[in-house]
């Protein structure tokens, strides 16, 4: 279950492990809070059990019961709550119905506000097991006392299509690099500011460079203006929200992510699938992912001058594009085919299938993805 169906890196995984699953093991319910967003249409019409907007409200308990009783009455094995509103709602009915329930913690904690951290701490306290998809989300919970035997680290996956070749969705330029980001404009988190201002800097060195947003969001119009003002508008072309992204990267010479807080990014996994290298804030998982110097470039949380310092050496160096590229794709092809990540995840659900929520058993170690 997930909150909504938005285009944002949660709700791509979702879909893209509802896909996988084996159905000839699994009888697979997908459900969410609100059936909105641009992948919707990629599950059809799946359950819809809306809160009202407010998660503590008499319709929010109403919409707990309701989801104990479709639990109850789809003689569901296992619950799984895949983002921060769903392990609110469906942890305490999956308990409520007698369900083994799996909580996802998919960042590392710090965007929510204390109320919010400690709301969904205890709703973890009540599940068999937490999925973290990095080392640095599981050692937030670790660090709160969270107990090791529910934890499990499961990666963020990538089905094969992101690994294979696509033709550019924007035709390159000779003698143009092209550096990119994707990412949603709903959060100053993602720095798309950093950005543009580096992106002016850099365009007084080198001017043959050229910079793509891709995303949609409120910050839009103010990402947008700073654009204009900082003088850059004809060297920044925003795409809006893109369901292409192979193709999209298969534009990109340079794919970019500046967020103050990541735990694993979807966006760096596929850049490095595809074969485009990464500059990144070393921020949260991003160093599990990218070892700086070998496979991308990791700069400190908003530091313009280092942003723009790492993307000059790319944008000057095409030999320092092409190894970064080519050791970024054999690490994510070993680590996070989509594959191998849903195997984990039914190793998971069979492992608590039969067992009584709350009921350990024996103590499974956090896993983690080997590191090549």
């Amino acid at each position: 279950m997930t909150n909504t169906l938005e285009v944002g890196g949660t709700e791509r995984q979702f879909v893209a492990l509802v896909e996988s699953l084996n159905r000839e093991r699994f009888d697979v319910h997908a459900a969410c809070l609100r059936r909105i967003g641009g992948l919707a249409d990629r599950l059809g019409k799946i359950a819809e059990f809306p809160t009202g907007g407010r998660l503590i409200s008499l319709n929010s308990q109403r919409t707990q019961l309701s989801l104990a009783r479709s639990l109850r009455r789809n003689r569901i094995s296992v619950a799984h709550a895949f983002d921060f509103y769903t392990n609110i709602m469906l942890i305490p009915a999956a308990r409520l119905a007698g369900v083994p329930v799996i909580g996802s913690h998919r960042q590392l904690g710090d965007l929510l506000s204390r109320g919010k951290f400690k709301a969904q701490y205890w709703a973890f306290r009540l599940c068999d097991r937490v999925v973290c998809n990095s080392r640095a989300s599981a050692g937030t919970l670790r660090r709160h006392g969270f107990p090791e035997r529910k934890l499990e680290i499961i990666p963020n996956g990538l089905t094969a299509e992101a690994f294979a070749e696509f033709a550019p969705a924007i035709p390159h330029k000779p003698g143009i690099v092209r550096i990119g980001m994707i990412a949603r404009m709903n959060s100053a988190g993602k720095n798309h500011a950093g950005l543009l201002r580096a992106a002016q800097k850099l365009l007084r060195q080198c001017s043959s460079v050229e910079f793509v947003l891709i995303g949609e969001g409120p910050l839009r119009p103010a990402m947008e203006k700073i654009s204009a003002e900082l003088g850059i508008s004809e060297r920044v072309l925003f795409l809006g929200e893109r369901h292409d992204i192979p193709a999209i990267l298969a534009s990109l010479d340079v794919s970019v992510l500046t967020s103050s807080s990541e735990s694993l990014s979807n966006v760096v996994i596929e850049s490095m699938a595809a074969g485009v290298p990464v500059v990144a804030t070393d921020v949260g998982g991003n160093r599990e992912l990218i070892k700086d110097g070998q496979t991308g470039s990791l700069i400190p949380a908003e530091d313009d001058d280092k942003l723009v310092e790492a993307l000059a050496a790319l944008v000057r160096d095409a030999g320092m594009r092409a190894r970064y590229a080519s050791k970024a794709r054999e690490f994510a092809l070993a680590n996070f085919h989509m594959d191998s990540v849903s195997r984990r995840f039914e190793n998971l659900y069979l492992s608590l299938a039969k067992r009584k929520p709350g009921k350990q058993g024996e103590e499974s170690p956090a896993g983690a993805y080997g590191l090549k």
